[in-house]
C-alpha cells in the first residue's frame, strides 16, 4: 500500500459535517498527511442571489459569497479547535461552482489520495441514502473515496437490513 500523502476532507456544513471533519483528520494524522478541507458554495445558489438583486432587491451575490465563507470559517475553526490535527497541516479551501465538478477537479489538481464524505449533504432526506454529490463523486472520483458514517446513520443501517 502506497504512502498517503493528502485526504481532502468535502464538507457541506450538515448535521454531519463535524463527525466527518473528526473521522478525516484521525484518518489524516495516522497517515501522517496533510488535510485538506473543501466546501463548495453552490453556483446555483449564487446565481438566485444575482437574480432577486436584478429585481431591485439589496442584495448581491459577492457579499453573498463573502458572508457564507465567514460563516463556515467560522464554525470549522470551531470543530478544527476541537479535533487533535495538528492546524499546520490542515488547509481550507472555498469554492464557487457546481460541487461535484469542482470537487473532482480539486482532487486532481491537488493529487488527492483518499477522499472522506459524509453520505448527505445539506438537504438531508430521510429515504435518500446517499446523496446526489456524493453518489457521482465516489462513481467518477481518482482517488479512494471513505463515506463517513455516524451513530445515527449506522444505526438506521442496521435496522433497515435486519428488517429484511
Amino acid at each position: 500500500m502506497k504512502n498517503v500523502r493528502k485526504v481532502l476532507v468535502a464538507l457541506a456544513f450538515s448535521d454531519y459535517a463535524r463527525g466527518t471533519f473528526m473521522f478525516a483528520a484521525d484518518f489524516a494524522k495516522c497517515a501522517n498527511a496533510e488535510l485538506i478541507v473543501a466546501n463548495v458554495i453552490n453556483e446555483r445558489d449564487v446565481e438566485s442571489v444575482r437574480t432577486i438583486s436584478a429585481m431591485g432587491y439589496d442584495v448581491d451575490g459577492e457579499h453573498y459569497i463573502q458572508n457564507i465563507k465567514a460563516e463556515r470559517a467560522r464554525i470549522l475553526e470551531d470543530i478544527i479547535a476541537d479535533s487533535d490535527m495538528p492546524p499546520e497541516r490542515i488547509r481550507t479551501i472555498f469554492l464557487v461552482g457546481n460541487p461535484m465538478e469542482a470537487l473532482l477537479n480539486l482532487i486532481v489538481e491537488e493529487a488527492v489520495e483518499v477522499v472522506v464524505m459524509g453520505p448527505k449533504g445539506r438537504t438531508d432526506l430521510e429515504h435518500v441514502l446517499v446523496g446526489s454529490v456524493a453518489e457521482k463523486i465516489f462513481r467518477r472520483s481518482p482517488a479512494t473515496i471513505i463515506s463517513y458514517r455516524d451513530d445515527t446513520i449506522a444505526k438506521r443501517m442496521h435496522k433497515r437490513f435486519r428488517q429484511r
